[in-house]
């Protein structure tokens, strides 16, 4: 409990307080250590790794491009790949993947408004609870038996569910956009979040680890608790344009 109130605090005053440029700088720093995780589970040198994702995210524009990229991968590439298994033997296209999953989630920070991103990081927030809620109650069917056997079909239904509710409160408060728009909106960014936390989950297991890391008391590692967050924030960005009109 210590442990997430402290990573909500240091969210909140990151997106509130800092400049671009500390907020960039702190992007850096948890880029890196996301990396540096991200290489045990495909087999790169983790220091090494760590830094040239941090050096690529630094130096990257802050292009649309970026975004259409994570899109294509989380659309197509990595439901795909989960549906065909994410196998020991994909380290080298799993360290391509981890430049992907990280560079656009961390430059989606960078773009979008403060109350934007906090937004989709509550939709992820709401989706993983209400799934895992809804899953201990109702769950019948195992959603990815093979990836993850504790989430069922009925929680990510609950999931997607309170997603859509949430969004109608949000529409309902925000004048910029149209209440369609950000239902639609909404549904894709839940069900990507499932799709983002199961290929962090894949990753996980062909590496045979539980957690990702150990630097957070109690919470594992850093991907661990970003995984669905990888996967909204860049799509978030890309759809941003037709939802709030820049």
């Amino acid at each position: 409990m210590a442990t997430a109130t402290v990573l909500v605090l240091t969210l909140l005053g990151a997106l509130f307080l800092l400049t671009p440029a500390w907020l960039k700088a702190l992007l850096t720093l948890l880029l890196i250590a996301a990396a540096y995780e991200w290489a045990r589970l495909c087999g790169m040198q983790p220091l090494l790794y760590g830094l040239s994702t941090g050096i690529v995210f630094f130096l990257a524009p802050h292009d649309a491009a970026w975004f259409l990229i994570a899109a294509a991968f989380w659309v197509v590439v990595a439901p795909l790949w989960l549906a065909f298994g994410v196998a020991p033997a994909q380290k080298r296209m799993l360290a391509l993947a981890g430049i992907v999953v990280l560079v656009p989630a961390g430059l989606a920070v960078l773009v979008l408004p403060a109350q934007l991103v906090l937004g989709v990081l509550a939709l992820t927030w709401i989706a993983d609870t209400a799934a895992y809620f809804v899953g201990i109650r109702y769950g019948r069917h195992k959603l990815a038996p093979s990836i993850s056997p504790g989430k069922s079909r009925e929680g990510a239904l609950g999931g997607l569910a309170a997603v859509l509710v949430y969004a109608v409160a949000v529409s309902a408060a925000w004048q910029q956009a149209h209440w369609l728009l950000v239902l639609c909106a909404a549904a894709v960014l839940g069900v990507l979040s499932i799709v983002g936390d199961l290929f962090e989950s894949a990753a996980k297991r062909q590496a045979a680890v539980k957690d990702s890391g150990a630097l957070l008391p109690g919470h594992g590692g850093i991907l661990d608790r970003i995984d669905s967050a990888t996967s909204t924030l860049p799509i978030a960005a890309a759809l941003a344009p037709w939802i709030i009109g820049k």
